[in-house]
Parts: structure tokens; C-alpha cells; sequence
């Protein structure tokens, strides 16, 4: 094992502007995409080395699909076409904008250009107790975490003699009815009509209780009324329970309890409520806008920087249409990178930069089966199969990859005559550390 001390970012001197970029989703490789090449070095950090399509996590998380359906790594995304671009796989622990650097755990880097393009993180407001106990789904790992926790439950529920304990391990509780939320439920369930009963043929499946619990007045708050009023009756029709209007007190990994008292047992809390910006420690913190997010004016320059930008979900542009910022979806990301490309190429001819105007190619959330919803360009509203059926294809054409795209839409046909789900594996089972009861269930059946 190599030691911190021998390791170094070993990024080759240049001459040509140093763009540094701080993250791999789809901000950082539509803008490293397009600005590869002879003009510019390009160096970009991440924890991962994988960028992921997030829309479909839900899907990982209930077995629909395996992790590298919906990942490819970031190094395969540049090959020996793009020039001059070198990814290093090591977190940022912060920045510093007097002396222009980088700083990582193993090394600082200098650069002309920085840009931030870190995403979100889980908001939990404060509750400790929520963070500690409940389930994101924000990343890959979280995702086999959870998909761990589904299908443990099921097992652990077929095996158990005491009725509350078997209940409190089928009732599922999802906080945050937006698109996450709002698709997680429908996906699970489906499961519980067309898989469950199959596997555990000894379980009551009408015990299985779905709740999605939202703060506010309405089911999928960013998209239209009309969504929001069609996905409402298909989560209804398929026997998901939802409370509007209420917000989760506490949860303490087994009772959780809402604000008025109600309380519901319950060992799955899926947080799905809220993000925050995933800052870096050297900018100021009062510049910090609405939603922990960075504040950038036209060209995406970070707020009193002028060369620093942020993209994506992390950034805070504030527009008349726009007055809380650009939705915190894929295409914001995707159209930012692109045009800070185009940008940074202008100012290194010596030209004026242009401001950034987003083209919405409106939003969509599929709730199940031949059940989705659209709002589209035009205030053009569609529900149903032709929903579907563009939800398919606009997920297929953005996944990253050839064989991602085949290995989706092989499994996407044969889900759809089969309902079958193949990934039903618990490869890494979830255990609480607190949990020494589990755990120590789980060691004595690794060792039989």
C-alpha cells in the first residue's frame, strides 16, 4: 500500500492555461469534453472515478438494474483524442483563490481557470438523528446500500414470528415526493404486485405499506399542476399512501415520527427532501446564496472571482425567469459546461465572453409501467404511454456509453413482458454499526 507522503498529483508543467476542473458529472465532462485540446490543459478531480447517469439510481436501488448500467469511467470518457487532459482520482479539500491553487490531500495545483462543478449533497436541516438513521440516494454506494436494505427486509420479515416486528419491516417510508420520491415509490410498488409475491410466497404483500411523505401541498412540486394532479392518481391507483402537507420530527431507525404526532414503525426511511450545494472550504461564506450554492452572474463567474465558475447544481444564477435558479436537473449542467467551453475559448481569442441563456427541454418522471408524466416546451402537457415512452428514450440517449445504452434498454424489454428483476442480490449486506444483534447475524451466516 502506498503511503500519503510518496504520492504526488504529478500534473506536467505547461505552458497553455490550466483549467482545473472539480468534478465529474455533467457540468465537468460536457465542458472538459469541449474544451480538450491544443489551447488549453485540462485537469480534472473527483472522488470517483466514474461519472453516473443519478436519474436512474432509483432503479439500482430496487433491483431494476445493476451499478455499471448506469456508470462508465470518467478515464474511458477521454481517450488519446482529447490532448492534454489528465483526471486524478483524489478529493479536494479545498481552494485558494489569492495564491490560485488547488489543495488535495496528496498536493496543490495551480491553475488559470477554476471550475466548480461538485453537484449537491443531502440537506437532512439540521436533524442529526434523520442523517444518521435514514437512507439517501445521492450516489452508487447509497444505492447498493439501500437496494441491501429492501431486500434484507423482505428476508428478515419471511423469517421473523412477531407480527409488529414483521410489519415495522414492511413498511417503507419515502420522504420528498419530487422526481426521486415520486419514481422511487412507483418502482417499489410494482415490486410488491409483480415480484415480491413470487419470491416470498409465504408473505402478505397487502401488509406492504409504501408511504411518500411531502412537506408540501402537492406530489412532484417542480413540475406543473397537471403532473403533479396525474401522478398523484397513478401513485393512488397503485397503492402508494400519501401525506401532503407533513414533515418528518425525528427517526430514530425505527419509529418515525411526524410533526402533529403521528407516528409510523417503520426500519426504511428513504431521504429524498432536500439538497444542498456540496461547497469547498477558502470561498467566503457569505456569498453563499439560497440552497448552499455558489452565486454566479451571466458567464458563470463565481461571485466577486473572475476566474472562477461554477456549473451545475452548485451554481445560483439568478434570473427573471429563473428568480431561485436553474432547476437542479441534468440539462442546466449539461448546456453550462458546453457554454463555458465555448466561453473560455472566446477569452483565450481575446473576445468578449457571451451570457448564458438555458433552453428548458422541459421535465419528465415515470411512475411506473406505461405510467409517466411530460411537461414539455409550449406548456405542452403528456401523461400516460407516449410519456413513457419519451422518458425511455430522452434516459437512453443521455446515458454515457454504447454499452450502457444496450445493457438499459435490453433490461428495460425484457422488464417490460416479463416484470422480472434480475438483480435481486444482496452481494454487500447493510448493516447500522449500532446494529450488533445484525451484524453479528450476518458474520455467523458468512462463516456456515
Amino acid at each position: 500500500m502506498l503511503k500519503f507522503d510518496k504520492l504526488s498529483l504529478n500534473v506536467p508543467e505547461t505552458t497553455k492555461p490550466r483549467v482545473v476542473i472539480i468534478g465529474g458529472g455533467f457540468g465537468g465532462i460536457n465542458l472538459a469534453k469541449k474544451l480538450s485540446g491544443k489551447d488549453f490543459q485540462v485537469v480534472m478531480f473527483d472522488k470517483q472515478n466514474y461519472h453516473g447517469f443519478w436519474p436512474l439510481l432509483y432503479q439500482v436501488a430496487t433491483a431494476g438494474l445493476e451499478p455499471d448500467a448506469i456508470a462508465e469511467p470518467l478515464r474511458k470518457l477521454f481517450d488519446e483524442d482529447y490532448e492534454d487532459f489528465h483526471f486524478r482520482l483524489v478529493r479536494v479539500t479545498g481552494v485558494n483563490p489569492a495564491a490560485k491553487t488547488v489543495q488535495t490531500l496528496i498536493g496543490d495545483l495551480q491553475y488559470d481557470h477554476l471550475i466548480i462543478a461538485t453537484g449537491t449533497k443531502p440537506n437532512y436541516f439540521g436533524n442529526q438523528q434523520i442523517q444518521k438513521y435514514a437512507f439517501p440516494l445521492k450516489t452508487i454506494p447509497e444505492a447498493l446500500n439501500l437496494r441491501s436494505q429492501f431486500l434484507q427486509s423482505f428476508e428478515q420479515a419471511s423469517i421473523t414470528k412477531d407480527p409488529a416486528t414483521r410489519q415495522s419491516l414492511l413498511n417503507f417510508v419515502i420522504v420528498g415526493a419530487g422526481p426521486t420520491g415520486v419514481e422511487l415509490a412507483g418502482s417499489l410498488a410494482e415490486m410488491r404486485k409483480h415480484v415480491l409475491p413470487g419470491d416470498y410466497p409465504g408473505l402478505d404483500f397487502s401488509q406492504m405499506n409504501i408511504y411518500l411523505v411531502e412537506g408540501l401541498d402537492r406530489v412532484l412540486p417542480p413540475m406543473s399542476p397537471e403532473a403533479s394532479e396525474k401522478t398523484h392518481q397513478y401513485l393512488a391507483d397503485m397503492g402508494v399512501n400519501i401525506k401532503l402537507k407533513t414533515l418528518v420530527e425525528s427517526y430514530d431507525g425505527e419509529i418515525v415520527t411526524f410533526k402533529g404526532g403521528e407516528q409510523i414503525p417503520s426500519q426504511t426511511l428513504v431521504w429524498a427532501a432536500g439538497v444542498t450545494g456540496s461547497l469547498i472550504e477558502g470561498l467566503p461564506p457569505e456569498i453563499v446564496a439560497r440552497g448552499g450554492r455558489l452565486p454566479v452572474n451571466e458567464f458563470n463567474q463565481v461571485q466577486g472571482y473572475s476566474d472562477i465558475y461554477a456549473i451545475g447544481d452548485i451554481a445560483f444564477m439568478k434570473t427573471e425567469k429563473y428568480p431561485n435558479g436553474h432547476p437542479g436537473v441534468a440539462q442546466p449542467a449539461i448546456q453550462q459546461g458546453q457554454h463555458l467551453a465555448k466561453n473560455l475559448r472566446r477569452q483565450f481569442r481575446g473576445e468578449k465572453m457571451e451570457p448564458f441563456e438555458y433552453f428548458d427541454k422541459g421535465s419528465l418522471a415515470i411512475i411506473g409501467r406505461s405510467r409517466a408524466v411530460a411537461d414539455l416546451p409550449g406548456k405542452m402537457h403528456l401523461s400516460g404511454f407516449f410519456a413513457w415512452v419519451i422518458w425511455l428514450f430522452v434516459h437512453i440517449y443521455y446515458l454515457i456509453g454504447f454499452r450502457s445504452k444496450l445493457i438499459v434498454l435490453s433490461n428495460w424489454i425484457y422488464r417490460l413482458f416479463t416484470y422480472e428483476r434480475g438483480t435481486r442480490l444482496i452481494i454487500r449486506p447493510f448493516v447500522r454499526k449500532e446494529d450488533k444483534a445484525a451484524q453479528e447475524f450476518v458474520e455467523k451466516n458468512e462463516m456456515s
